[in-house]
């Protein structure tokens, strides 16, 4: 479930992003939220702990559409998915054959993802500037000016105007990081891509009504 939470604060994050304010720090960010109304890409996912140890990686395909849907798709090391349909947090364990079902408002709360695409964000929540890199990425970070928050920074890197790389530290000081490749900017989904049926005869844990 490790990569289920960090994917889906990660996302969530992104997608609440939309009404910064642009300045120096934010343009970037801001231009491509105000472009892009659906993404997709593959996706590499890293955890690492705060003495630098690599504990978890995995890979995977992703969708997402605003306001407040997105679909993840884990390749390896084994397969699961999370779908999130507007209203509720799908989350799909294919070899436990187990699906999870959360309010997405209430699985998202008190987290960077707590204010979803549509939803306004107010530049006084965070401490925004720009990154020096030596990647050739232009890398902006967001720091909570709340104390109690559960996370300390999301970063963001961009190629040009597409995103390319997320980095959220939390509380721990531990990193979710996601690289992203095959990237495509509004494309057009399937009609029923962010929709969620559980497969017969799994275990479905959670209110799915």
């Amino acid at each position: 479930m490790t990569f289920f939470k960090s994917s889906a604060l990660l996302l969530g994050f992104f997608l609440s992003t939309a009404a910064l304010a642009a300045d120096d720090a934010t343009a970037k960010l801001e231009q491509f939220v105000e472009n892009v109304e659906t993404f997709s890409a593959h996706f590499e996912q890293m955890v690492i702990d705060a003495e630098g140890n690599l504990l978890e990686e995995a890979e995977g395909e992703f969708q997402l559409e605003r306001p407040g849907k997105f679909r993840w798709d884990y390749q390896e090391p084994y397969p699961q998915q999370i779908v999130a349909d507007g209203e509720r947090i799908w989350f799909y364990d294919v070899d436990l054959e187990q699906v999870t079902v959360k309010s997405q408002q209430e699985a998202l709360a008190d987290t960077p993802a707590s204010l979803l695409s549509g939803e306004v964000v107010p530049a006084e929540k965070y401490h925004i500037q720009n990154l020096s890199s030596d990647d050739g990425l232009r890398w902006v970070e967001l720091t909570p000016k709340e104390t109690e928050s559960n996370f300390q920074a999301v970063s963001l890197a961009f190629d040009g105007d597409s995103l390319q790389q997320m980095i959220m530290r939390d509380s721990f000081d531990q990193r979710t990081r996601l690289i992203f490749s095959q990237v495509q900017e509004n494309p057009t989904f399937e009609r029923n891509i962010f929709s969620f049926t559980p497969p017969a005869g799994v275990d479905v844990v959670g209110d799915s009504q």
